[in-house]
Protein backbone atom coordinates (compact mmCIF):
# COMPACT_ATOMS: atom_id res chain seq x y z
CA UNK A 1 0.00 0.00 0.00
CA UNK A 2 1.46 3.47 -1.00
CA UNK A 3 -0.25 5.09 1.64
CA UNK A 4 -0.70 3.76 5.04
CA UNK A 5 -0.84 6.78 7.59
CA UNK A 6 -2.54 9.70 7.48
CA UNK A 7 -2.85 12.88 9.77
CA UNK A 8 -5.72 15.29 9.83
CA UNK A 9 -5.14 18.63 11.42
CA UNK A 10 -8.89 20.72 11.86
CA UNK A 11 -9.80 22.08 15.40
CA UNK A 12 -13.41 21.15 14.85
CA UNK A 13 -13.87 17.56 16.74
CA UNK A 14 -16.77 16.34 14.78
CA UNK A 15 -14.28 16.95 11.28
CA UNK A 16 -11.41 14.50 13.18
CA UNK A 17 -13.60 12.03 14.33
CA UNK A 18 -15.34 11.69 10.76
CA UNK A 19 -11.77 11.32 9.13
CA UNK A 20 -10.75 8.62 11.76
CA UNK A 21 -14.07 6.53 11.15
CA UNK A 22 -14.17 6.62 7.87
CA UNK A 23 -9.88 5.62 7.24
CA UNK A 24 -9.74 3.35 10.43
CA UNK A 25 -12.85 1.63 8.32
CA UNK A 26 -10.61 1.38 5.62
CA UNK A 27 -7.16 0.20 7.57
CA UNK A 28 -5.53 3.13 7.29
CA UNK A 29 -2.94 4.68 10.49
CA UNK A 30 -4.80 7.85 11.47
CA UNK A 31 -3.54 10.88 13.85
CA UNK A 32 -5.28 14.19 14.40
CA UNK A 33 -4.16 17.37 15.89
CA UNK A 34 -6.32 20.50 16.54
CA UNK A 35 -3.30 22.80 16.02
CA UNK A 36 -0.13 23.31 13.89
CA UNK A 37 1.88 22.89 17.26
CA UNK A 38 0.53 19.49 17.80
CA UNK A 39 0.90 18.62 14.81
CA UNK A 40 4.35 19.08 14.64
CA UNK A 41 5.04 17.14 17.58
CA UNK A 42 3.25 14.42 15.36
CA UNK A 43 5.30 14.58 12.80
CA UNK A 44 8.64 14.41 14.67
CA UNK A 45 7.38 11.38 15.72
CA UNK A 46 6.62 9.60 12.86
CA UNK A 47 6.39 9.91 9.41
CA UNK A 48 2.72 10.06 7.54
CA UNK A 49 2.19 9.96 3.89
CA UNK A 50 -0.86 11.98 3.57
CA UNK A 51 -1.74 15.33 5.64
CA UNK A 52 -5.03 16.69 5.63
CA UNK A 53 -4.74 20.61 6.72
CA UNK A 54 -6.86 23.31 7.44
CA UNK A 55 -6.11 26.81 6.32
CA UNK A 56 -7.07 28.22 9.23
CA UNK A 57 -6.06 26.70 12.53
CA UNK A 58 -5.83 28.49 16.51
CA UNK A 59 -1.92 29.01 16.47
CA UNK A 60 -1.59 30.08 12.75
CA UNK A 61 -2.04 29.45 9.10
CA UNK A 62 -2.34 25.82 7.76
CA UNK A 63 -0.41 26.95 4.93
CA UNK A 64 2.78 27.36 6.71
CA UNK A 65 2.93 23.88 7.30
CA UNK A 66 3.68 23.30 3.61
CA UNK A 67 7.12 24.90 3.73
CA UNK A 68 8.44 22.76 6.65
CA UNK A 69 7.13 19.35 5.82
CA UNK A 70 8.54 19.83 2.24
CA UNK A 71 12.09 19.98 3.82
CA UNK A 72 11.47 16.16 5.29
CA UNK A 73 13.17 13.81 3.36
CA UNK A 74 10.08 12.07 2.22
CA UNK A 75 7.65 15.22 2.67
CA UNK A 76 3.66 13.45 2.81
CA UNK A 77 1.21 15.14 0.31
CA UNK A 78 -0.26 17.51 1.39
CA UNK A 79 -4.50 18.37 1.10
CA UNK A 80 -5.68 21.73 2.01
CA UNK A 81 -9.01 22.44 3.34
CA UNK A 82 -11.33 25.31 3.89
CA UNK A 83 -15.08 26.31 4.58
CA UNK A 84 -14.26 29.21 2.98
CA UNK A 85 -13.07 27.78 -0.12
CA UNK A 86 -12.18 30.04 -3.14
CA UNK A 87 -10.25 29.93 -6.61
CA UNK A 88 -7.68 32.28 -5.21
CA UNK A 89 -7.37 30.53 -1.76
CA UNK A 90 -7.04 27.15 -4.31
CA UNK A 91 -4.51 28.45 -6.57
CA UNK A 92 -2.42 29.85 -3.87
CA UNK A 93 -2.08 26.56 -1.78
CA UNK A 94 -1.78 24.61 -4.80
CA UNK A 95 1.40 26.91 -5.72
CA UNK A 96 2.60 26.54 -2.29
CA UNK A 97 2.95 22.61 -2.78
CA UNK A 98 -0.39 21.14 -1.82
CA UNK A 99 -1.40 18.34 -3.30
CA UNK A 100 -4.97 18.88 -3.34
CA UNK A 101 -7.96 20.95 -2.27
CA UNK A 102 -10.83 20.30 -0.32
CA UNK A 103 -13.59 22.44 0.31
CA UNK A 104 -15.75 22.48 3.65
CA UNK A 105 -18.62 20.73 3.97
CA UNK A 106 -17.72 17.47 2.26
CA UNK A 107 -19.16 14.04 1.72
CA UNK A 108 -17.37 10.66 3.15
CA UNK A 109 -16.74 9.92 -0.95
CA UNK A 110 -14.83 13.07 -1.40
CA UNK A 111 -12.42 12.03 1.44
CA UNK A 112 -11.76 7.95 -0.11
CA UNK A 113 -11.55 9.59 -3.70
CA UNK A 114 -8.75 11.91 -2.37
CA UNK A 115 -7.25 9.34 -0.33
CA UNK A 116 -7.06 7.14 -3.16
CA UNK A 117 -5.78 9.81 -5.69
CA UNK A 118 -3.01 10.47 -3.01
CA UNK A 119 -1.87 6.51 -3.32
CA UNK A 120 -2.10 5.89 -7.18
CA UNK A 121 -0.05 9.54 -7.04
CA UNK A 122 2.68 8.15 -4.34
CA UNK A 123 2.38 4.67 -6.04
CA UNK A 124 3.68 6.24 -9.38
CA UNK A 125 6.53 8.13 -7.71
CA UNK A 126 7.46 4.88 -6.34
CA UNK A 127 7.40 3.07 -9.98
CA UNK A 128 9.32 6.21 -11.54
CA UNK A 129 11.92 6.05 -9.18
CA UNK A 130 12.62 2.30 -9.66
CA UNK A 131 12.36 2.32 -13.34
CA UNK A 132 14.71 5.85 -13.13
CA UNK A 133 17.26 3.25 -11.25
CA UNK A 134 16.77 0.57 -14.11
CA UNK A 135 17.46 2.85 -16.75
CA UNK A 136 20.02 4.70 -15.06
CA UNK A 137 22.28 1.60 -15.65
CA UNK A 138 25.21 0.96 -18.59
CA UNK A 139 24.28 3.52 -21.93
CA UNK A 140 26.70 2.26 -23.51
CA UNK A 141 28.02 -1.37 -24.46
CA UNK A 142 31.90 -2.44 -23.01
CA UNK A 143 33.93 -4.28 -25.49
CA UNK A 144 36.64 -3.47 -27.72
CA UNK A 145 36.13 -6.41 -30.11
CA UNK A 146 35.59 -5.97 -34.11
CA UNK A 147 31.93 -7.75 -33.48
CA UNK A 148 30.72 -4.90 -30.52
CA UNK A 149 32.19 -2.64 -32.71
CA UNK A 150 29.74 -3.21 -35.41
CA UNK A 151 27.31 -4.00 -33.34
CA UNK A 152 27.45 -0.10 -31.69
CA UNK A 153 27.90 1.31 -35.23
CA UNK A 154 24.25 -0.78 -36.22
CA UNK A 155 23.04 1.15 -33.09
CA UNK A 156 23.89 4.33 -33.73
CA UNK A 157 22.30 4.70 -36.90
CA UNK A 158 18.84 2.63 -35.94
CA UNK A 159 18.53 4.32 -32.45
CA UNK A 160 17.08 8.10 -33.09
CA UNK A 161 14.47 6.56 -36.11
CA UNK A 162 11.15 5.09 -34.70
CA UNK A 163 11.85 1.83 -36.45
CA UNK A 164 10.95 -1.12 -34.41
CA UNK A 165 13.77 -3.36 -33.84
CA UNK A 166 14.59 -6.77 -32.95
CA UNK A 167 17.33 -7.66 -30.83
CA UNK A 168 18.16 -11.04 -31.49
CA UNK A 169 20.78 -13.52 -29.33
CA UNK A 170 21.74 -16.40 -26.44
CA UNK A 171 21.02 -16.29 -22.82
CA UNK A 172 22.86 -14.14 -21.53
CA UNK A 173 24.67 -12.07 -24.35
CA UNK A 174 23.33 -8.80 -23.12
CA UNK A 175 19.80 -8.55 -25.34
CA UNK A 176 18.09 -5.70 -22.46
CA UNK A 177 21.58 -4.01 -22.38
CA UNK A 178 21.37 -3.37 -26.20
CA UNK A 179 17.68 -2.32 -25.96
CA UNK A 180 18.21 -0.29 -23.00
CA UNK A 181 21.63 1.32 -25.07
CA UNK A 182 18.79 1.72 -27.48
CA UNK A 183 16.79 3.73 -25.30
CA UNK A 184 19.44 5.75 -24.26
CA UNK A 185 20.62 7.03 -27.66
CA UNK A 186 16.83 8.07 -29.16
CA UNK A 187 14.69 10.71 -29.34
CA UNK A 188 12.49 9.41 -26.59
CA UNK A 189 15.34 8.96 -24.13
CA UNK A 190 13.51 11.10 -21.50
CA UNK A 191 10.24 9.77 -22.00
CA UNK A 192 8.90 6.55 -20.61
CA UNK A 193 11.01 3.07 -20.73
CA UNK A 194 8.57 0.15 -20.01
CA UNK A 195 9.63 -3.18 -19.98
CA UNK A 196 7.25 -6.42 -19.89
CA UNK A 197 8.74 -9.84 -19.65
CA UNK A 198 6.85 -12.06 -21.74
CA UNK A 199 8.29 -15.38 -20.92
CA UNK A 200 7.01 -14.73 -17.07
CA UNK A 201 3.29 -14.41 -17.68
CA UNK A 202 0.36 -16.31 -18.07
CA UNK A 203 -1.47 -15.88 -21.33
CA UNK A 204 -4.36 -14.03 -19.60
CA UNK A 205 -2.23 -11.72 -17.13
CA UNK A 206 0.02 -10.92 -20.09
CA UNK A 207 -3.23 -9.48 -21.97
CA UNK A 208 -3.91 -7.37 -19.20
CA UNK A 209 -0.33 -6.53 -18.67
CA UNK A 210 -0.40 -5.56 -22.30
CA UNK A 211 -3.45 -3.69 -22.74
CA UNK A 212 -5.13 -3.15 -19.12
CA UNK A 213 -7.98 -3.91 -18.36
CA UNK A 214 -11.81 -1.97 -16.89
CA UNK A 215 -13.29 -3.09 -13.05
CA UNK A 216 -14.86 -5.81 -13.11
CA UNK A 217 -13.49 -7.61 -16.41
CA UNK A 218 -12.45 -10.34 -14.46
CA UNK A 219 -12.56 -12.01 -10.91
CA UNK A 220 -10.08 -10.10 -9.09
CA UNK A 221 -10.40 -7.04 -11.37
CA UNK A 222 -11.38 -4.25 -8.68
CA UNK A 223 -10.74 -1.24 -10.35
CA UNK A 224 -9.35 0.32 -13.48
CA UNK A 225 -5.33 -0.43 -14.35
CA UNK A 226 -3.65 0.93 -17.16
CA UNK A 227 -1.28 -1.72 -19.19
CA UNK A 228 1.92 -1.02 -20.43
CA UNK A 229 1.45 0.28 -23.71
CA UNK A 230 -0.34 3.08 -21.92
CA UNK A 231 1.97 3.53 -19.63
CA UNK A 232 4.97 3.36 -22.29
CA UNK A 233 2.86 6.21 -24.09
CA UNK A 234 5.09 8.94 -25.25
CA UNK A 235 7.99 6.87 -24.85
CA UNK A 236 9.65 3.11 -25.49
CA UNK A 237 8.15 -0.49 -24.61
CA UNK A 238 10.39 -3.55 -24.61
CA UNK A 239 9.09 -6.50 -25.44
CA UNK A 240 11.37 -9.06 -23.90
CA UNK A 241 11.16 -12.47 -25.13
CA UNK A 242 8.34 -12.14 -27.57
CA UNK A 243 8.96 -15.80 -28.76
CA UNK A 244 6.37 -16.95 -25.51
CA UNK A 245 3.27 -15.20 -26.31
CA UNK A 246 0.46 -16.98 -27.56
CA UNK A 247 -1.01 -17.13 -31.04
CA UNK A 248 -3.82 -15.32 -29.51
CA UNK A 249 -2.00 -12.18 -28.17
CA UNK A 250 0.09 -12.33 -31.12
CA UNK A 251 -2.71 -11.33 -33.45
CA UNK A 252 -3.68 -8.46 -30.70
CA UNK A 253 -0.38 -7.20 -30.83
CA UNK A 254 -0.41 -7.32 -34.60
CA UNK A 255 -2.93 -4.81 -34.66
CA UNK A 256 -1.59 -2.86 -31.95
CA UNK A 257 1.18 -2.34 -34.31
CA UNK A 258 0.04 -1.81 -37.14
CA UNK A 259 -2.88 0.55 -35.85
CA UNK A 260 -1.37 2.12 -32.86
CA UNK A 261 -4.70 1.32 -31.13
CA UNK A 262 -6.60 -1.27 -28.47
CA UNK A 263 -9.09 -1.61 -26.44
CA UNK A 264 -8.58 -2.70 -22.32
CA UNK A 265 -9.64 -6.00 -21.56
CA UNK A 266 -13.33 -5.85 -20.46
CA UNK A 267 -13.60 -2.59 -22.16
CA UNK A 268 -14.75 -0.88 -25.80
CA UNK A 269 -12.93 2.47 -25.41
CA UNK A 270 -10.48 2.32 -28.13
CA UNK A 271 -7.29 3.78 -26.82
CA UNK A 272 -4.14 5.42 -29.40
CA UNK A 273 -0.96 5.31 -28.43
CA UNK A 274 2.43 6.45 -29.32
CA UNK A 275 4.93 3.36 -28.55
CA UNK A 276 8.13 2.64 -30.18
CA UNK A 277 8.70 -0.96 -30.01
CA UNK A 278 11.85 -3.00 -28.95
CA UNK A 279 11.45 -6.74 -28.73
CA UNK A 280 14.53 -9.64 -27.91
CA UNK A 281 14.17 -13.50 -28.55
CA UNK A 282 16.36 -15.98 -28.03
CA UNK A 283 14.70 -18.13 -30.67
CA UNK A 284 14.98 -18.34 -34.10
CA UNK A 285 11.79 -16.56 -35.33
CA UNK A 286 12.17 -17.27 -38.85
CA UNK A 287 12.19 -21.29 -38.05
CA UNK A 288 9.29 -20.70 -35.27
CA UNK A 289 7.31 -18.76 -38.78
CA UNK A 290 7.95 -22.39 -40.54
CA UNK A 291 7.02 -24.74 -37.75
CA UNK A 292 4.08 -21.90 -37.15
CA UNK A 293 4.31 -21.18 -33.91
CA UNK A 294 4.95 -17.63 -34.83
CA UNK A 295 2.74 -15.59 -36.79
CA UNK A 296 4.46 -14.48 -40.47
CA UNK A 297 2.62 -11.42 -40.56
CA UNK A 298 3.65 -10.21 -37.04
CA UNK A 299 7.47 -11.30 -37.14
CA UNK A 300 7.95 -9.27 -40.77
CA UNK A 301 5.84 -6.21 -38.45
CA UNK A 302 8.71 -6.73 -35.33
CA UNK A 303 11.79 -7.60 -38.02
CA UNK A 304 11.79 -4.24 -39.08
CA UNK A 305 15.06 -3.56 -38.23
CA UNK A 306 17.26 -6.63 -37.00
CA UNK A 307 20.16 -6.92 -34.53
CA UNK A 308 22.08 -9.86 -33.46
CA UNK A 309 24.01 -9.78 -30.48
CA UNK A 310 27.06 -12.08 -30.71
CA UNK A 311 27.51 -14.64 -27.61
CA UNK A 312 30.86 -14.13 -25.79
CA UNK A 313 32.99 -17.03 -27.46
CA UNK A 314 32.70 -14.43 -30.71
CA UNK A 315 34.19 -11.34 -29.26
CA UNK A 316 37.61 -11.85 -29.54
CA UNK A 317 39.51 -9.34 -26.83
CA UNK A 318 36.35 -9.15 -25.01
CA UNK A 319 36.59 -11.60 -21.89
CA UNK A 320 39.45 -9.57 -20.01
CA UNK A 321 37.87 -6.21 -20.80
CA UNK A 322 34.50 -7.29 -19.29
CA UNK A 323 36.33 -9.68 -16.21
CA UNK A 324 38.31 -6.16 -15.57
CA UNK A 325 34.48 -4.40 -15.58
CA UNK A 326 33.26 -6.57 -13.32
CA UNK A 327 35.96 -6.81 -11.00
CA UNK A 328 35.69 -3.24 -10.53
CA UNK A 329 31.88 -2.91 -10.03
CA UNK A 330 31.76 -6.04 -7.52
CA UNK A 331 35.23 -5.17 -5.56
CA UNK A 332 33.58 -2.01 -4.74
CA UNK A 333 30.49 -3.41 -3.96
CA UNK A 334 31.64 -6.05 -1.50
CA UNK A 335 34.78 -3.72 -0.16
CA UNK A 336 37.26 -5.61 -1.33
CA UNK A 337 39.99 -3.13 -2.64
CA UNK A 338 43.02 -3.36 -4.49
CA UNK A 339 42.05 -6.84 -6.27
CA UNK A 340 43.54 -7.53 -9.52
CA UNK A 341 43.56 -10.48 -12.35
CA UNK A 342 46.61 -12.18 -12.26
CA UNK A 343 47.64 -13.48 -15.95
CA UNK A 344 47.10 -16.92 -14.41
CA UNK A 345 43.26 -16.27 -13.92
CA UNK A 346 43.29 -13.83 -17.46
CA UNK A 347 43.92 -17.16 -19.22
CA UNK A 348 41.72 -19.47 -17.10
CA UNK A 349 38.81 -17.01 -17.93
CA UNK A 350 39.85 -16.18 -21.96
CA UNK A 351 40.02 -20.76 -21.69
CA UNK A 352 36.86 -20.93 -20.98
CA UNK A 353 33.93 -21.44 -23.20
CA UNK A 354 31.25 -19.23 -21.44
CA UNK A 355 28.08 -21.21 -22.65
CA UNK A 356 26.00 -19.10 -20.20
CA UNK A 357 27.87 -15.78 -21.86
CA UNK A 358 28.16 -12.37 -20.07
CA UNK A 359 25.72 -13.27 -17.39
CA UNK A 360 27.94 -16.57 -16.79
CA UNK A 361 30.91 -14.64 -16.99
CA UNK A 362 29.32 -11.49 -14.78
CA UNK A 363 28.51 -14.07 -11.76
CA UNK A 364 31.84 -15.84 -11.96
CA UNK A 365 34.01 -12.71 -10.99
CA UNK A 366 31.33 -11.40 -8.27
CA UNK A 367 31.45 -14.88 -6.70
CA UNK A 368 35.39 -14.60 -7.18
CA UNK A 369 35.13 -11.13 -5.48
CA UNK A 370 33.48 -12.59 -2.69
CA UNK A 371 35.56 -15.94 -2.00
CA UNK A 372 39.04 -13.59 -2.01
CA UNK A 373 40.73 -11.83 0.57
CA UNK A 374 41.09 -7.75 0.51
CA UNK A 375 43.89 -7.00 -1.26
CA UNK A 376 44.96 -9.89 -2.49
CA UNK A 377 45.11 -11.13 -6.47
CA UNK A 378 42.04 -12.97 -7.92
CA UNK A 379 43.48 -16.22 -8.32
CA UNK A 380 42.15 -19.13 -10.64
CA UNK A 381 41.43 -21.12 -7.74
CA UNK A 382 38.24 -18.69 -6.76
CA UNK A 383 36.49 -18.66 -10.44
CA UNK A 384 34.55 -21.93 -9.28
CA UNK A 385 34.17 -25.48 -10.99
CA UNK A 386 35.35 -25.77 -14.67
CA UNK A 387 37.45 -22.85 -15.18
CA UNK A 388 40.79 -23.47 -14.79
CA UNK A 389 44.11 -21.98 -16.13
CA UNK A 390 45.39 -22.79 -19.28
CA UNK A 391 48.01 -26.01 -19.17
CA UNK A 392 51.09 -23.90 -19.84
CA UNK A 393 50.03 -21.56 -16.61
CA UNK A 394 50.58 -24.21 -14.41
CA UNK A 395 53.17 -26.57 -15.72
CA UNK A 396 55.55 -25.79 -13.63
CA UNK A 397 53.16 -26.48 -10.35
CA UNK A 398 52.49 -29.84 -11.98
CA UNK A 399 55.95 -30.93 -12.50
CA UNK A 400 56.68 -34.02 -10.27
CA UNK A 401 52.62 -34.87 -9.91
CA UNK A 402 53.32 -38.30 -10.93
CA UNK A 403 56.64 -38.94 -8.51
CA UNK A 404 56.05 -40.49 -5.08
CA UNK A 405 54.07 -38.52 -2.27
CA UNK A 406 57.42 -38.06 0.08
CA UNK A 407 58.88 -36.29 -2.95
CA UNK A 408 56.59 -33.93 -4.35
CA UNK A 409 56.09 -30.34 -2.53
CA UNK A 410 54.01 -30.06 0.24
CA UNK A 411 51.49 -26.93 0.14
CA UNK A 412 52.85 -24.11 2.26
CA UNK A 413 50.58 -24.61 5.06
CA UNK A 414 51.21 -28.36 5.48
CA UNK A 415 47.96 -28.84 6.53
CA UNK A 416 45.61 -31.33 4.70
CA UNK A 417 41.99 -30.27 4.83
CA UNK A 418 39.01 -32.30 4.08
CA UNK A 419 37.02 -31.43 1.19
CA UNK A 420 33.73 -31.24 3.46
CA UNK A 421 35.72 -28.27 5.42
CA UNK A 422 36.87 -26.69 2.47
CA UNK A 423 32.78 -26.33 1.28
CA UNK A 424 31.57 -25.38 4.44
CA UNK A 425 34.65 -22.45 4.62
CA UNK A 426 33.23 -21.24 0.84
CA UNK A 427 29.76 -21.64 1.84
CA UNK A 428 30.11 -19.69 5.22
CA UNK A 429 32.60 -16.79 3.57
CA UNK A 430 29.82 -16.31 0.83
CA UNK A 431 26.90 -15.85 3.56
CA UNK A 432 29.15 -13.57 5.06
CA UNK A 433 29.65 -11.66 2.31
CA UNK A 434 25.82 -11.24 1.29
CA UNK A 435 25.40 -10.07 4.60
CA UNK A 436 23.96 -13.36 5.82
CA UNK A 437 20.58 -12.53 3.05
CA UNK A 438 20.41 -16.31 2.39
CA UNK A 439 18.56 -16.01 -0.81
CA UNK A 440 21.05 -14.22 -2.05
CA UNK A 441 23.98 -16.64 -0.94
CA UNK A 442 21.89 -19.48 -2.64
CA UNK A 443 22.08 -17.65 -5.71
CA UNK A 444 26.31 -16.64 -5.29
CA UNK A 445 27.07 -20.44 -4.99
CA UNK A 446 24.22 -21.97 -7.11
CA UNK A 447 22.59 -24.30 -5.40
CA UNK A 448 19.02 -23.81 -4.03
CA UNK A 449 17.69 -22.19 -0.95
CA UNK A 450 16.99 -25.84 0.76
CA UNK A 451 20.48 -27.09 0.36
CA UNK A 452 21.91 -24.08 1.69
CA UNK A 453 19.44 -24.53 4.56
CA UNK A 454 20.14 -28.21 5.24
CA UNK A 455 24.16 -27.30 4.95
CA UNK A 456 23.86 -24.82 7.64
CA UNK A 457 21.96 -27.13 9.49
CA UNK A 458 24.42 -29.95 9.52
CA UNK A 459 27.03 -27.11 10.70
CA UNK A 460 25.18 -25.95 13.52
CA UNK A 461 24.16 -29.73 14.66
CA UNK A 462 28.23 -30.45 14.49
CA UNK A 463 28.31 -28.10 16.91
CA UNK A 464 26.33 -29.11 19.53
Amino acid sequence: MAVEKILVIDDEPFIRKTFEEVLRGKRYGVSSASSIAEAERLMKREQFDVVFVDVRLPDGAGMSLLERMAKSNVPPLAIMMSGFGTIESAVECMRAGAFDYLTKPFSIGQIEVLVKKAESYRQMLQVNEYLSAEVAGAKDLVGVSDSIGRLRDMLRKVAPTEATVLIQGENGTGKELVALALYHASTRANLPYIRVNCAALSENLMESEFFGHEKGAFTGAMERREGRFELANGGTLLLDEISEISPRLQAKLLRVLQEREFERVGGTKTIQVDVRVLATTNRDLRKAVDNGDFREDLYYRLNVFPVSVPPLRERDGDIRVLSEYFLARYSKQYNRPELRLTPECIAALEGHHWPGNVRELQNTVERAVIMSEPGAPLISAVLGQGIHPAKNAVEEENEGADKPAENRTKPSTGVLVPLAEVEKEHILKVLEACSNNRTRAADVLEISIRTLRNKLHEYRAAKE
